[in-house]
């Protein structure tokens, strides 16, 4: 069994969310708590902006809980760049325990299910989960430097510049309705791509394979939910997702909706949309976030994607390893 389930009902209770000015033109411009007017955020580096960024995210995530931070139990955070840099260097600002991970872009679903999962058991009441990614610091790392200028081809996507904070808490004294029910942990998956700039087609199997896999260790089907949420497959991976449940008999069409695709106002311009583990951090911690608390929507599974690769894997030609980690969260 992948899933486990959650019986105490662990709440996301609030969260904070800072946007670059190129997302904030988009569909999540309204819901965010900071709009950056320069992705520089007042910094020297883009690393550095990236690390303040994050620290903003968990700072402000505590603040809409209503919470102050000698409350907090734990902080679950990670990040894109060499050694998880960001999270580490955030967490030093705080004086909680902290917890990173990695799991690339699929970081978000990962610390949320952590998080609930160390609350369920009883071992912490209130844990923060946090991740955020940068266009400039990603593109640098990962692909060429900026200031070559290389051409992008279309397959491509857009490294999302925005943090995200996720506040969750067990039931006691908290007022929040929205309940993370349970998760899926994915299995890693590789379907032999070797192109580092086409990461929807990399990380589409493994979306597949968390969905199917919860969809039949719940006995529910696609229509139990409001959405299913992917992470950054972007216009194309999202393509290539549905048609690959769909090969399994399952129909998710109608309720499926990938951050990647929906984050940025001209998705052309972008290409295949938008990606990095700020993406679904940004749009599901401010405008699905505020559908969830409307009651708009009433129970969404968020599954976040992440490729497992790096520069030296790239540069010694292999393929690209992904990852799908999926958490069920419903208004009860």
């Amino acid at each position: 069994m992948q899933t486990i389930y959650f019986d105490k009902k662990p709440r996301l209770v609030a969260t904070g969310t800072i946007a670059g000015p190129k997302e904030c033109a988009g569909v999540v411009g309204k819901y965010v708590d900071k709009t950056l007017t320069d992705d520089m955020f007042g910094e020297s580096t883009y690393e550095k902006a990236e690390c303040k960024m994050l620290t903003y995210a968990i700072r402000q995530a505590i603040r809409n809980a209503e919470a102050k931070e000698e409350d907090v139990d734990m902080l679950i955070s990670g990040d894109l760049l060499n050694q998880i840099i960001s999270a580490s260097f955030a967490a030093r600002d705080f004086d909680f325990p902290f917890l990173g991970v990695y799991g690339a872009c699929s970081t978000l679903s990962e610390g949320i299910a952590l998080a609930a999962a160390l609350i369920n058991a009883g071992y912490y009441k209130k844990i923060v989960a946090a991740t955020g990614s940068h266009f400039s610091s990603a593109e640098r790392q990962y692909r060429y430097p900026l200031e070559l200028g290389n051409t992008r081809p279309p397959q491509s996507q857009w490294t999302v510049t925005g943090a995200g904070g996720f506040f969750i808490a067990d039931m006691g004294g908290c007022n929040s309705r929205l309940a993370v029910d349970c998760a899926t942990f994915g299995k890693v998956v590789d379907f032999g791509i070797t192109d580092v700039n086409n990461m929807g087609a990399a990380m589409a199997p493994a979306a597949a394979d968390t969905i199917l896999a919860h969809l039949k260790e719940t006995g529910r089907g696609a229509d139990y939910y409001d959405l299913i949420v992917t992470g950054d497959l972007g216009a194309l991976g999202s393509r290539i997702l549905k048609d690959l449940t769909w090969e399994k008999g399952v129909e998710i069409g109608k309720k499926h909706v990938d951050c990647g695709e929906i984050v940025y106002n001209v998705i052309e311009d972008e290409f295949q949309g938008g990606s990095g583990a700020g993406c679904s951090a940004l749009v599901f911690g401010s405008y699905l976030f505020d559908r969830l608390k409307k009651r708009e929507l009433n129970r969404v599974l968020l599954c976040a994607t992440g490729a497992l690769l790096s520069t030296v894997s790239s540069g010694q030609g292999e393929s690209i390893p992904c990852i799908c980690h999926a958490v069920a969260i419903e208004n009860v």
